[in-house]
């Protein structure tokens, strides 16, 4: 299952870089590089480019999905930084950016780390947890946290945000989306037949809710950043949540995992996240925001 698990995740981050390279473009030419307003939201939703890029998200959101409901959050959050690479790609040939040696070295830094990850945690991890409604209701209650202080922000703060705040919160926003997801998935495959019976209603409407302000940062983030930016914040600070919250709340872990492993781990995340960070200092587009004000 594993496997399986990391081919479909493979393949959904390979339809996630394509349709935020899409959407991305699509958002900078709406906006202009100015903050994205209601009206401009409203416009794209009859820009071709940008339902395009909306199709292929959701495909790609689909095969996560699949993919959590095989393997462990720990195993599969991770993969996504393979769209990094072809974001990046996409966006450089699509604007005729040229990269600069900061900028390789970030991307390798994100994309490296995340695979060590995985790899290593592939060994560590438990499959088939049943997750208890105590679990659930910890992780909306933190939820609710996240959505009120991001939901602050973006109504009162929303012209002092830069591509990086809005991409910590569409990260972190997403990280809580895919847990319960994976939430929401095991639920409705709990053999007693139930489907959505078994799932409460306070958990779709976080979801729900998660989703929505995910996606308003997300294309926020599109507007004032590249949208390998985006995607390096969001399989990065995604991942690093949801796998968070799947060792501290949902018990992810083997038990006795060795200190060199822990260590590794978290050496690895700490590769990735100072490559989200290089990239968001040294990225040409970045550069040439800063050089014109923007």
């Amino acid at each position: 299952m594993p496997l399986l698990a990391i081919s479909l995740a493979l393949l959904g981050a390979v339809f996630l870089a394509f349709g935020a390279q899409r959407q991305g473009s699509a958002v900078r030419a709406n906006t202009g590089g100015l903050s994205l307003s209601t009206s401009g939201f409203t416009r794209l939703l009859a820009n071709p480019r940008w339902l395009f890029g909306l199709f292929l998200l959701g495909a790609g959101t689909v095969l996560n999905v699949i993919a959590l409901t095989l393997a462990s959050l720990t195993v599969v959050q991770p993969i996504g930084a393979v769209a990094l690479v072809i974001t990046t790609v996409v966006n450089s040939r699509d604007q005729g950016i040229r990269l600069n040696r900061p900028t390789i070295g970030a991307i390798t830094a994100c994309v490296t780390g995340s695979a060590f990850f995985v790899l290593l945690a592939v060994n560590v991890t438990r499959d088939n947890l049943t997750i208890e409604p105590a679990q659930a209701l910890s992780v909306v209650l933190l939820l609710g946290a996240a959505v009120t202080l991001f939901g602050s922000l973006a109504v009162f703060g929303r012209r002092r945000l830069n591509a990086f705040a809005y991409i910590l919160g569409a990260g972190v926003l997403f990280g809580f989306v895919a847990v319960l997801t994976k939430t929401v998935a095991g639920l409705l495959l709990d053999p007693n037949g139930r489907f959505l019976l078994n799932v409460s209603p306070y958990t779709l409407i976080a979801l729900v809710a998660a989703a929505a302000l995910g996606s308003w940062f997300v294309q926020s983030a599109y507007a004032t950043g590249p949208p390998d930016l985006v995607i390096a914040g969001l399989t990065v600070i995604d991942p690093i949540v949801g796998i968070a919250i799947g060792i501290t709340i949902l018990n992810e872990l083997q038990p006795h995992v060795r200190a060199t492993t822990a260590f590794g781990m978290v050496g690895a995340a700490l590769v990735a996240i100072v490559g989200v960070i290089v990239l968001s200092r040294h990225h040409p587009d970045v550069l040439k925001r800063q050089r014109n004000g923007v």
